[in-house]
C-alpha cells in the first residue's frame, strides 16, 4: 500500500483522496484509497476475528458498489439484519449457498473490489464453513474467473 494512503486515518479522508487521485489520472491510487476506506470502516466495526473482519470488509465493499451503481449512498440493510439475527459467519454461509449472483461480482470487479467476495472469504477460511458453502464458493469463483 502506498505510504500516503496507509497514513489516512478515516474513511472520509480516503474518499477525498480517492476523488483527487481519480481527477489526477491515478486510478491505481484511487483504488488503494477505496480499499483503505473499506479497511478502516471494518476496523471501526470491531469484528472479533480475522475472518469476520474480512466478511465485514466484503459488506462495506458491496455497499461501495451499490452506492456507485445507484449514484447515492446505499446500505446493505438486509445483510446487516441477517448479521444481527444470525451472526457474521452464518450470514456468509447462508449467502454463498443461495442462488448465484454474477451481477454483484461484475459490479465489484468494475470497482476493482473483486477480492471482497464472500466466496473468496469462504475459500480463504474453509474450516469455518460447511462443505456445501465451500463447494458453492469454489464453483462460483471458477465461473467468475472464466467469464
Amino acid at each position: 500500500m502506498n505510504e500516503i494512503i496507509a497514513k489516512l486515518k478515516t474513511p472520509d479522508e480516503c474518499v477525498i483522496f480517492e476523488k483527487n487521485a481519480a481527477n489526477m489520472g491515478r486510478a491505481d491510487l484511487a483504488v488503494e484509497a477505496r480499499k483503505r476506506a473499506i479497511e478502516l470502516r471494518a476496523l471501526v466495526y470491531g469484528a472479533p476475528t480475522e475472518a469476520e473482519r474480512e466478511c465485514i470488509e466484503a459488506i462495506y465493499a458491496y455497499e461501495q458498489m451499490l452506492s456507485v451503481k445507484n449514484g447515492k449512498k446505499t446500505r446493505a440493510f438486509r445483510t446487516w439484519q441477517l448479521i444481527k439475527k444470525h451472526g457474521i459467519i452464518e450470514t456468509v454461509e447462508r449467502t454463498v449457498t443461495r442462488e448465484d449472483d454474477l451481477a454483484a461480482y461484475d459490479l465489484l470487479s468494475k470497482q476493482a473490489l473483486e477480492d471482497y467476495t464472500f466466496e473468496g472469504i469462504v475459500l480463504r477460511h474453509p474450516d469455518l464453513f460447511s462443505p456445501e458453502a465451500l463447494g458453492h464458493s469454489q464453483r462460483r469463483m471458477a465461473e467468475w474467473k472464466s467469464a
